[in-house]
């Protein structure tokens, strides 16, 4: 199968970049101030609920790095032997994601979005798993050096860059992820005040929307190639 160029797929990056700024946000504010992806964040607050013996901070600690791990296990299992770029088996991995952000939604749904402690746990757990999966997915984009779930060396990368040779071009796919990673977060923040119990389709949305199109540029692209050996 032949993938979707590497300008496709990095805008396709910035994409799943929103989506992980819009669930981050949510997971921020409403599920005990952890995130679904900024592994760093959440070790900060393991550290803290362990030196302040905070038992319920504790347990929010260990799901949202868990059920990252878990995810990244998951995606790489079916994901290891095979070469960069997007292939079958990456659209199975992404439609796994998408699946947990659905069921996010719902279960976000059926709680008028104020989840309690323990459901709260199960929310966070599956949006920690999906992003999880979602690095992985990116890591095997054909995307050299790229993150749509933690961009702290993305941002490092543009500045270094910049003042290593100023007269080089930015990296413009990074600059488009920390963008869509901002842009998530504020769409998300919008929904969140306006509409909360549609929030977490956002993310669910834009995932299945990448999903649809990876897949149509890649079905594209072994059409072309087979009319081409014609």
């Amino acid at each position: 199968m032949r993938a979707p160029s590497t300008r496709a797929a990095a805008w396709l990056l910035v994409a799943l970049a929103a989506a992980s700024g819009c669930i981050d946000v949510i997971c921020l504010t409403r599920l005990n101030g952890y995130f679904a992806s900024v592994v760093t964040g959440n070790l900060v607050h393991f550290g803290h609920a362990l030196a302040t013996a905070d038992v319920r901070s504790l347990a929010g600690a260990v799901v949202a790095v868990g059920g990252y791990a878990v995810g990244v296990a998951a995606a790489t299992v079916p994901l290891r032997h095979i070469p960069p770029g997007w292939n079958g088996r990456t659209a199975v991995v992404t439609s796994a994601e998408a699946v947990l952000l659905l069921g996010f939604t719902v279960g976000w749904w059926a709680c008028a979005a104020r989840p309690g402690y323990g459901f709260g746990l199960v929310l966070l757990g599956m949006a920690a798993v999906a992003s999880g999966i979602q690095s992985v997915i990116t890591m095997g984009a054909g995307v050299p050096g790229a993150s749509t779930t933690y961009l702290t060396g993305s941002l490092t990368e543009l500045v270094r860059r910049r003042i290593v040779d100023p007269h080089r071009f930015a990296d413009v796919g990074g600059v488009g992820r920390l963008a869509g990673l901002v842009v998530g977060a504020v769409l998300g923040t919008v929904v969140l005040r306006t509409a909360p119990t549609w929030a977490p389709a956002l993310a669910a949305v834009l995932v299945i929307a990448v999903l649809m199109v990876a897949v149509g540029l890649t079905r594209r692209a072994v059409t072309t190639g087979g009319r081409a050996t014609r």
